[in-house]
């Protein structure tokens, strides 16, 4: 006989606020009860469901807490691919940005990339634009802005555990390979895959390899690594900020809008507003005494 199917909400908070009890109480009344599994006391909670419940309704009950609520099927949760954007998801910033600012370009170029990653412009034609202002531009600054980056709270566990528990993690971004292989490198990513700035080993020409890695490539190397590993889309996950993700961000079993855009909060299955990268872990079901690694 077959389990009956249940659904799975989970409460995520920052660690720098509190999942009280006070406020797992007024969850499980706005969604008419439900068994109640702590993931780590005070930041996350399971609560399971035998209906999947109204998010509408849990965000109105949770008002202006700063608590993100993702809500699925229970079985299966713990995913076997990782898809993963880079900028302003695995590390804080957008690297091509940071770049700009050394070319004085900064306030300009995070115009554009706001616009692109929005949806509102063609995501190839805004990164060719952006980057041919980058014409003459020393090829130092790239490592100059590598000492910039940071990775964001979380990441290093997500990629961590994930591998440990037999996930295949690929880090998959429209930024370049000089700053996905160092953050690839640094978080233990299997791959990683993006774009290649050209330069003439002085300086960049204002042009960059084609052809350039955009949405589509994004969910086509989600259809592939599934494939290659004989996976069912249901038993992968992939997580991104960005209109560029938002394709990947549907076909995924679970896909994760990552303090993300308006367009693509709005149209992923779930996201994570105010927590870190660890929310991605608890989403799957993980307990925090199971995450391996830590924050880098």
């Amino acid at each position: 006989m077959s389990q009956a199917l249940t659904y799975t909400l989970t409460l995520i908070a920052p660690r720098a606020a509190a999942l009280s009890p006070g406020i797992l109480a007024a969850i499980r009344d706005a969604v008419g009860g439900g068994t109640i599994t702590i993931l780590s006391p005070g930041e996350a909670a399971d609560l399971t469901l035998p209906s999947p419940p109204n998010l509408a309704t849990v965000r109105a009950a949770l008002g202006t807490s700063p608590i993100d609520a993702i809500a699925q099927p229970t079985v299966p949760r713990r995913k076997r691919l990782l898809l993963a954007d880079m900028d302003s998801t695995i590390v804080t910033s957008e690297t091509l940005d940071e770049l700009a600012d050394f070319a004085g370009l900064k306030p300009r170029i995070a115009a554009i990339t706001a616009r692109a990653m929005n949806g509102e412009l063609d995501f190839k034609s805004a990164l060719r634009e952006r980057v041919a202002m980058l014409r003459g531009l020393p090829v130092t600054a790239l490592e100059q802005t590598w000492q910039r980056v940071q990775l964001t709270p979380g990441a290093a566990e997500l990629v961590a555990t994930m591998r440990a528990n037999g996930a295949t993690t690929a880090l998959v971004s429209g930024g370049f390979t000089f700053f996905t292989g160092r953050v690839a490198a640094l978080v233990d990513f299997h791959l990683h895959r993006s774009n290649q700035l050209l330069d003439d080993g002085i300086a960049l020409t204002g042009s960059i390899a084609e052809p350039i890695l955009d949405r589509d490539s994004k969910l086509a190397t989600l259809h592939e690594l599934a494939a290659r590993d004989g996976l069912d889309l249901a038993a992968t996950l992939a997580v991104g900020d960005g209109a560029n993700d938002l394709d990947m961000l549907r076909a995924a079993g679970l896909g994760v809008a990552f303090h993300a855009k308006p367009i693509v909060a709005a149209e992923a299955s779930a996201r994570v507003d105010h927590a870190d990268l660890r929310a991605v872990l608890f989403a799957q079901g993980y307990h925090a005494s199971q995450f391996v690694g830590g924050s880098r």
